[in-house]
């Protein structure tokens, strides 16, 4: 306590304070007067009840049978009136009256409009009339109301040319990067300005014939020792079809890349140098043509096509001794993996670096006998380019329509 002294030696009264008696009682405050409950609403209290109304009539008629204190009990207790079925289907019938005069308001609304469109056309009838003398001017037809409905049924969506992915295999400095980005370019999907960027890098590096090449080759490595090492990956078309290329690395160090590329292919390019000692080089033993070949048809390529690269090469100059005896090697080869010669596997004599039977055909005066093989079909193909080839290629078991 505050008041207290802790060095006080006796206790003393205050001065102020009441004398206390003995035997006294302590007399406890009287509690308050309890409120006198209100009295309870009777008739005349509720003086304000309109007789008239549907709810009084309601309570008073069907649910109290016209006892009137019951009645006015339940009126001035509205929760109460909320079990009671008669009471919800007075208020459903209320709503649907208040619906039924707003579209009655709608449709007068609806009615005023028309009205004052129909003056507003007889004005404007009366003032066309007016003006006896002036010959109204010929309406003008409209072009576009002629056009013909497009039928929504005849339109089909996506591109309907057939999609294939294509893959250059082959043993390494074959030429497949180089055939496959002078496909682009004769294609058109490489411009002539890009492909003079590449010409005057590839001459810094003194590889002059290696700026086709570098459409595919994209990497620093690659291009710097003249190898693929990843899978290159390009689009181009043509009028019957659409493709997808994928050059993939001929180095035996790479052979998982060339896998990758080789299980997502429909169709595979084998590409063969005819130039003397590379075709032998990577035919014999150690060469990547055989793995190439064995691993396209055991990955499930359906179709071989097998190019006879190089053919304007000065050893070569489209020998067809030289083509047949790239044949006479491969065909038996080919045939032990499991290639159905004469309706799997085609045979083309090609030149990646010059276009030549790529897109357009070789002139007759530099190979006069390519001519008549094909028309006669000896190498499994009537086509005479390696574009058109593609394009005649049917692969079985597609069928567009199937889920």
């Amino acid at each position: 306590m505050s008041g207290f002294n802790p060095n006080a030696t006796e206790w003393k009264p205050s001065a102020a304070a009441a004398e206390w008696t003995p035997g006294g009682e302590f007399s406890a405050p009287a509690p308050a007067p309890t409120p006198a409950p209100a009295p309870p609403k009777t008739e005349s209290s509720v003086s304000d009840i309109d007789e008239s109304d549907p709810l009084w009539q309601v309570v008073l008629n069907k649910i109290c049978n016209g006892d009137r204190v019951r009645a006015l009990k339940l009126i001035v207790d509205p929760d109460s009136l909320t079990k009671y079925p008669e009471v919800e289907a007075l208020f459903a019938g209320d709503d649907v009256v208040m619906k039924g005069d707003a579209e009655e308001d709608w449709e007068k609304q609806g009615d005023d409009l028309a009205g004052k469109v129909e003056e507003q056309m007889v004005i404007e009838e009366k003032s066309a009339a007016a003006p006896a003398s002036v010959k109204p001017e010929p309406a003008v037809e409209d072009d576009e109301d002629d056009d013909e409905p497009v039928d929504v049924a005849d339109v089909v969506e996506g591109d309907p040319r057939e999609h294939l992915n294509l893959v250059f295999i082959g043993h390494v400095d074959a030429g497949k990067s180089t055939l496959s980005g002078n496909m682009l370019y004769l294609t058109e999907n490489v411009d002539k300005r890009t492909i003079e960027k590449y010409e005057a890098e590839a001459k810094e590096r003194n590889r002059e014939s290696w700026f086709l090449a570098f459409i595919m080759d994209t990497n620093e490595e690659e291009r710097a020792k003249g190898k693929t090492v990843e899978v290159g990956r390009a689009r181009f078309e043509t009028e019957v079809k659409r493709y997808t290329i994928m050059d993939a690395p001929g180095h035996k160090n790479y052979v998982p890349n060339m896998i990758m590329g080789a299980s997502q292919a429909d169709v595979g390019i084998l590409v063969i140098s005819a130039r003397k000692g590379e075709f032998e080089a990577g035919f014999d033993k150690g060469g990547q043509t055989r793995e190439h070949a064995l691993l396209a048809k055991t990955l499930g390529v359906s179709y071989l096509v097998v190019v006879i690269n190089k053919m304007d090469e000065p050893t070569v100059q489209w020998k067809k001794e030289r083509f047949d005896e790239c044949l006479s090697k491969l065909k038996p080869f080919l045939k032990g993996c499991g290639f159905t010669i004469k309706s799997e596997v085609k045979f083309l004599p090609i030149s990646g670096l010059n276009g030549a039977n790529v897109k357009d055909e070789v002139d007759p005066k530099v190979c006069p006998w390519w001519k008549k093989c094909y028309e006669n079909g000896d190498n499994n193909t009537t086509q005479p380019t390696l574009m058109s080839l593609l394009d005649s290629l049917e692969l079985k078991g597609r069928e567009a329509s199937a889920p």
